[in-house]
């Protein structure tokens, strides 16, 4: 990635400074080395033979695979035979801001915040393109490509014209094949915002449903019907990803990023981070944080 906007500390891929969105198509021989990043990725196979390996396994690619994956998530590319990935990178920010209103269209919706959280997928969602959405989608990727040398200041409507035009047609697809068809109800939207602006409280469920003016069976039903998990479910999966942000960027003790995501009791913050990056909060530090990284392969 030489011209690209993306710099590589450690082992941790970040946004040069002003960027919010790229794309780029890349050639991997062989391997691409194991890494995470700071910012989403929605990588498509346009061509060649691979196999990508992440904590959800091994996967033989094809033409046409999709795979989304949330900040912080571990992955790479193995026994690559010109395996050519079109890649869409875009910042955490610019989907708590730009396209917060994403998280009530069900279809986008599901393929940023819920479908990466729900059942085992751990931050991540994968699909299949058949060849005519694959096309509709690499000509996305071909307009957003077209910016890539404009300031973002004068063209940040079109930037985000092509890049929701790509998500949607990969959600479309996600949405197909995972039957999610259903209208996100306003309290399940009202309920993630809530905890994920406070993950530090000692939310229950009676406590948000008591917010939101529900009961809370019903509460956990809107929420599986939406995402597949109940609400505190999700809550655990959005701490576990912010801890891993805050391991990757920040030198704070373990112990207390663990309490500032709303887990004081470390012992059940070292079961639930190992269970959702297959990494104890120590070893993932070790692996992937730019400072420890450098200081432990000197």
């Amino acid at each position: 990635m030489t011209d690209e906007p993306v710099t590589t500390r450690g082992t941790v891929l970040h946004f040069v400074e002003g960027t919010v969105v790229h794309a780029g198509p890349h050639v991997h021989e062989r391997s691409h080395p194991l890494h995470t990043h700071s910012f989403f990725e929605l990588a498509l196979v346009i061509g060649g033979d691979g196999i990508h390996h992440s904590l959800a396994g091994r996967q033989r690619l094809r033409t046409g695979d999709a795979i989304l994956l949330r900040p912080g998530v571990w992955h790479e590319y193995v026994e690559c035979d010109a395996l050519e990935v079109y890649n869409c990178c875009f910042s955490a920010e610019l989907v708590r801001r730009e396209l917060a209103w994403a998280r009530e269209d069900p279809l986008l919706g599901y393929l940023l915040w819920t479908g990466p959280f729900s059942a085992q997928r751990r931050g991540m969602l994968a699909t299949h393109l058949d060849p005519e959405t694959l096309a509709e989608a690499v000509g996305h990727l071909d307009g957003l490509r077209q910016l890539r040398d404009q300031p973002i200041g004068r063209h940040r409507g079109e930037v985000i014209g092509w890049l929701s035009l790509f998500l949607s047609c990969v959600a479309r697809t996600v949405a197909d094949r995972d039957e999610r068809r259903e209208v996100t109800h306003p309290a399940v939207v009202d309920a993630m915002r809530m905890m994920e602006a406070d993950p530090a409280r000692e939310w229950t469920l009676t406590d948000l449903a008591g917010e939101l003016h529900l009961a809370p069976g019903y509460l956990v039903r809107l929420f599986k019907s939406v995402t597949g998990v109940p609400p505190m479910a999700y809550l655990s999966r959005h701490r576990v990803e912010l801890a891993a942000d805050r391991l990757l960027h920040t030198d704070l003790p373990i112990n207390r990023i663990g309490e500032s995501v709303g887990w004081p009791d470390q012992n059940y913050f070292a079961r639930r981070f190992k269970s959702h990056y297959g990494l104890s909060a120590s070893a993932y530090r070790q692996r992937f944080n730019a400072r420890t990284s450098s200081l432990f392969y000197r």
